[in-house]
């Protein structure tokens, strides 16, 4: 039996009256439809707005009552951010662990009390959300991405002694990430443990995926997916739920963390080659205390994936005291996703932003901010802070570029200094800082996915050598960006404003 279409439900009410004993099939489907669906309607304005920002709520609202149907269930769907039940107590135990074992080192950099005088809470709520203590005695150097940090990684990788920790959103085998591949072998071949996570469905849409894993196996690297989507196999999860991450630890003593993918900065997909992309990337090694933060986080996932737990004296050694080091950083890892119950990132960037008193720069590929990070942003350039603004003139992902745009006149309008990296490259670091005294580098963007739906890991550091060379490279971006102005701003053409609005609006479904 053919089922009537919701307007052919609605006309259908007609021949209800007057009444007809027995009613037909087909009226007793259609008030079934209609009954359904009203039911869905009003069930969804308690269920739907309850712990939910309000722009979310309203653009699912609109969604189900506007898609009849197909609406609710999308939101049955995928409505709520949460990772699976076990994957969360996962979490939870590794958090009390990092807890019990870094009472320590939490004593270590509560002895530091420089300034900004604003950090200590900053620091107290990062460790309270993630677990991490905020270390001193850390150095670090900035890496632009692209090849040559490959190279760089590759070479680190050469140099390990007992183990190495790969995590990487997208790992694909080609020409450029071929050397970091085989350093990875010859690791393995000197007996140095390689274990290695890649996101499934990011390296699944890669055209390289399945030889990349035959390369992996052939060279003896242990490697495993993360949130894997597996049905057949029992591994069933939301599919937009992904594990972003992208960090390296060479035996505890070196890690690398940043935007950096492991693949080629072009990203080797035919209609990225057609229109000639390059992605711009930034990437930070550190050394000190901090190492051991990147590789709880590795050492957490791993655990995620494979119920292994690594053991502690294997990744890492004694309590490093900062006094023993020669690095000046004060440092802090804020991992976030949906396996914490707080978005860690978003509360850390919009602290940062309510506590500048100078400037603020910020960096990102996709800047959709939700409310209260926006008002963090506008409400700094209100109070006199420099605000400046990083972005892409023209982003890779058309749907989400036009949400960001929606964003531009109340940036601009508000003193936002908006400045667009030049087409074709996809300016794709990550990065804030605030007042030349602390700054955050990671993997996070500045969207509502990288707040509610992936796993990400952004490191804040305290130095002003740290964000004077972060600043330099700020430099390098606004000597190639143009400047845009609320005047050509607003002459864009009707199209684009409409393609915006109805962007933005979708954004929120979350």
């Amino acid at each position: 039996m053919r089922l009537p279409t919701p307007s052919r439900t609605w006309a259908s009410l007609g021949t209800l009256w007057p009444p007809r004993w027995p009613p037909s099939r087909a009226q007793v489907v259609a008030v079934a439809l209609v009954l359904g669906d009203v039911a869905l309607r009003v069930v969804a304005l308690a269920v739907v707005p309850r712990n939910r920002r309000p722009s979310s709520a309203m653009a699912w609202l609109l969604a189900i009552n506007l898609i009849p149907y197909a609406g609710p269930l999308t939101f049955a769907v995928i409505g709520y951010p949460e990772l699976p039940r076990a994957r969360r107590e996962k979490q939870r135990r590794m958090d009390e662990l990092i807890g019990e074992r870094t009472i320590r080192t939490t004593a270590v950099s509560e002895e530091q009390a420089r300034p900004p005088l604003w950090l200590a809470p900053v620091t107290r709520m990062n460790r309270r959300l993630g677990a991490m203590p905020f270390l001193g005695g850390n150095s670090a150097t900035l890496h632009p991405g692209g090849t040559a940090t490959l190279a760089a990684m590759a070479a680190e990788v050469d140099r390990a002694q007992r183990y190495v920790h790969a995590e990487f959103y997208l790992f694909e085998l080609d020409p450029s990430t071929r050397p970091f591949v085989e350093a990875l072998g010859r690791a393995v071949a000197r007996g140095v443990t390689v274990r290695v996570l890649f996101d499934h469905l990011a390296s699944l849409r890669s055209p390289g995926f399945a030889a990349t894993r035959r390369e992996l196996d052939r060279l003896g690297v242990t490697w495993r997916l993360m949130l894997p989507l597996q049905p057949l196999r029992g591994r069933l999860q939301r599919p937009d739920l992904r594990n972003h991450r992208k960090l390296l630890v060479v035996d505890g003593e070196v890690g690398w963390t940043g935007s950096q993918n492991m693949v080629d900065p072009g990203y080797n997909k035919k209609a990225y080659v057609r229109r000639g992309l390059r992605w711009v990337d930034l990437v930070a090694r550190f050394e000190g205390p901090v190492v051991a933060e990147l590789d709880a986080v590795f050492t957490t996932d791993w655990y995620s994936e494979t119920d292994e737990l690594i053991p502690l004296a294997e990744r890492s050694g004694p309590v490093v005291h900062p006094d023993d080091t020669d690095g000046d950083l004060d440092c802090q890892v804020v991992p976030s996703g949906p396996g914490f119950p707080e978005e860690n990132n978003l509360k850390l960037f919009t602290a940062m932003l309510h506590s500048a008193q100078r400037e603020v720069v910020l960096t990102t590929p996709y800047f959709v901010p939700d409310e209260s990070l926006l008002s963090a942003v506008t409400t700094a350039a209100h109070r006199g802070v420099s605000v400046e603004l990083f972005v892409c003139e023209r982003g890779d992902q058309a749907m989400v570029h036009h949400a960001q745009c929606s964003y531009y006149e109340v940036l601009l309008r508000a003193g936002v200094r908006i400045w667009l990296y030049p087409a074709p490259a996809v300016l794709h670091a990550k990065h804030l800082s605030v007042d030349g005294e602390v700054a955050a580098i990671g993997s996070s963007n500045m969207d509502m996915r990288s707040f509610d739906l992936n796993l990400e890991v952004t490191v804040m550091v305290r130095g002003a050598a740290f964000v004077e060379a972060l600043r330099e490279v700020q430099d390098d971006y606004r000597a190639l960006s143009r400047e845009l102005t609320v005047e050509e701003w607003s002459r864009r053409p009707l199209r684009s404003r409409m393609l915006d609005g109805v962007a933005r609006l979708t954004s929120a479904l979350q």
